[in-house]
Order: C-alpha cells, then sequence, then structure tokens
C-alpha cells in the first residue's frame, strides 16, 4: 500500500484493485458552465504548473457548479473556495488539481478521502481510479454528497458518515 497525505485532504492509494469505472456524467450542461470550466482549467490550473493530463481532463469533465449551493453557481469557476454549508468550504479549484496530481493516481488504485464535503474532490477522483472511499463527519454533508454523486452517475464512488 502506497500513502500519501495531500493539502487539506488525506488520501490513501490501495493498489491492485481493477480496471477504473467509467462514470456517466450529465448530458445536459449549460454551454456557459461548460466554459466557464475549460477557461477555469486553463486560466488557473494548466499556468499554474497542473500537467498531468488525466488530472486536466477530470478538472474539464467534473461539473463543480453541481457541487456548490444554487446561489453560488455563478461563482463555482472563480478562483476560490466557496461555502457549502456547515461552517465548511469547497477547495479552490487549483488546490483541487494540485492535491490529485501530487496523489497521482492510477487507473487501478482505490482511494480513500477524509471529508467528502460537497463530495467535488470525490468525483474528480473517480474518474481516475478504480474506486473512491470517502467519510464525512457532517452527516447533512454527507447524506447530500451520497444523493449527488448518485444522481450524477459516480458509480464508482461510497460515501460514509462517521468519524475518519
Amino acid at each position: 500500500m502506497r500513502m500519501r497525505i495531500v493539502g487539506a485532504h488525506l488520501l490513501f492509494w490501495i493498489l491492485g484493485a481493477s480496471a477504473c469505472a467509467q462514470n456517466a456524467m450529465p448530458t445536459t450542461e449549460d454551454d456557459a458552465f461548460t466554459a466557464e470550466r475549460l477557461t477555469m482549467v486553463e486560466q488557473q490550473i494548466e499556468r499554474r504548473g497542473v500537467g498531468d493530463p488525466r488530472t486536466l481532463e477530470a478538472m474539464r469533465t467534473v461539473p463543480r457548479h453541481l457541487f456548490v449551493p444554487p446561489e453560488l453557481q455563478d461563482q463555482a469557476y472563480d478562483d476560490q473556495p466557496l461555502p457549502i454549508g456547515h461552517g465548511q468550504t469547497i477547495s479552490q479549484p487549483y488546490i483541487v488539481a494540485l492535491m490529485t496530481e501530487l496523489a497521482r493516481p492510477s487507473s487501478t488504485d482505490r482511494a480513500l478521502e477524509i471529508g467528502t464535503g460537497s463530495g467535488y474532490q470525490a468525483a474528480v477522483l473517480s474518474r481516475l481510479v478504480d474506486h473512491v472511499y470517502t467519510i464525512e463527519i457532517v452527516e447533512p454533508l454527507g447524506q447530500q454528497a451520497a444523493e449527488r454523486l448518485k444522481a450524477l452517475g459516480f458509480d464508482n464512488v461510497t460515501v460514509r458518515i462517521g468519524d475518519g
């Protein structure tokens, strides 16, 4: 087993899992959000040195605006963390990309994330590994994240609510 502590999240990568599950993504995404997401990756992430092609592709495809409260969706692709309730935030997009790249996930890995929050980091990881296990201590956040991930088709993510 290899373990990496990256940023505010604790990620464990367990070798030997089967091939990476392919998740369905929403097909009716607003073109404006797509353009904002692509600009975010180019201007905030690539320009700061994140270069792993798989990480960049995951950041291009996971709809961050669906992981923030509706009243903040117009800020979803800004270069900042955003509040998600219960005194918690969704991390700045660059930080999510950097932590993901530094962990060097492979398609056969299984990841353990401590601190699910809105589920965004788990969704990004799910595009890169076989399975993501994520745990959230704040019950309402964990429930919302589990429902959101399931509704969006991230079938290779297991959410647990409890004290990690």
